[in-house]
């Protein structure tokens, strides 16, 4: 039976986005989430394909089930229906100990290896931009078995190399050296996994199980794999890519604006 999709314009990139992730997640998973579009996008698959998954806020409510989107992780909504209303110490434990299957997270920068920056552009010490700092995205990206990153897709952000890297990719610079090695080189016994896609506002993008490097694999409607592979400051791999994005379907759109996100704090309406 197909789908219902929805038409072009009855659809914003938000919406697109987040149904993107939401179809990252797998049901019975256990999901760590930060504040903002994760939050709508897990939630949705909550109310679709994955009524079992598991739901961590950052902030430490544990299996929470609020009826509608909290306004951060830190919100009241989150301890509704949850197992557990604990807090950071708890959240990153369960974390710590293997239990998180996926984690989504933001950035500033991404390069080809899935290292992610948020700490800073250009030299740490003499930076020419001052960034929000880690947060949890460093353990969250460490401790989970994947990581789907979230980001604004420029030129200035899918780069060559990141200025810092705050959430190691699959290949991570090796100190005092310097030189690249493999993620699991490095972490040794506790190497869990690693990024497993990048959702921009261009397409969605995975890495290669061997090399470790990014490639494209969905084009958003109405961007072409060249246009994409323009936007990246490194030989993006666009040999891989498997058609477009799936949009929203309407079901998708009603649960988002008018269970989820009625407010729209996280996702505008289409006028």
């Amino acid at each position: 039976m197909s789908k219902n999709y929805a038409s072009a314009e009855e659809y914003g990139l938000a919406d697109l986005l987040c149904c993107a992730a939401a179809r990252e997640v797998a049901d019975n998973e256990i999901v760590f989430a930060g504040t903002g579009l994760p939050m709508v996008a897990i939630m949705l698959a909550q109310k679709t394909h994955a009524p079992n998954l598991k739901l961590i806020f950052e902030a430490g409510t544990l299996d929470g089930r609020p009826p509608e989107i909290p306004t951060s992780v830190g919100d009241a909504r989150c301890e509704m229906g949850a197992s557990r209303a604990s807090g950071l110490y708890d959240a990153f434990s369960i974390a710590q100990r293997g239990y998180v299957d996926l984690g989504f997270l933001g950035g500033a920068e991404v390069d080809q290896y899935g290292n992610v920056n948020t700490t800073c552009i250009g030299d740490y010490l003499n930076p020419d931009l001052r960034l929000t700092g880690s947060g949890g995205n460093p353990d969250i990206n460490s401790f989970a078995q994947r990581t789907v990153f979230i980001m604004v897709h420029e030129p200035r952000r899918f780069v060559e190399n990141v200025s810092y890297i705050t959430s190691p990719g699959w290949r991570v610079k090796k100190w005092p050296g310097g030189e690249l090695v493999p993620r699991q080189e490095l972490y040794g016994a506790a190497f869990r996994g690693g990024p497993s896609a990048v959702i921009s506002t261009a397409g969605v993008f995975r890495f290669d199980a061997g090399s470790g490097r990014m490639y494209l694999d969905t084009c958003h409607p109405g961007k072409s794999p060249a246009e994409i592979k323009g936007l990246c400051q490194f030989d993006l791999d666009i040999s891989r890519v498997s058609g477009e994005t799936l949009p929203p379907t309407r079901e998708e759109l009603h649960l988002i604006h008018e269970v989820l996100d009625p407010e729209q704090i996280f996702i505008p309406r289409v006028k």
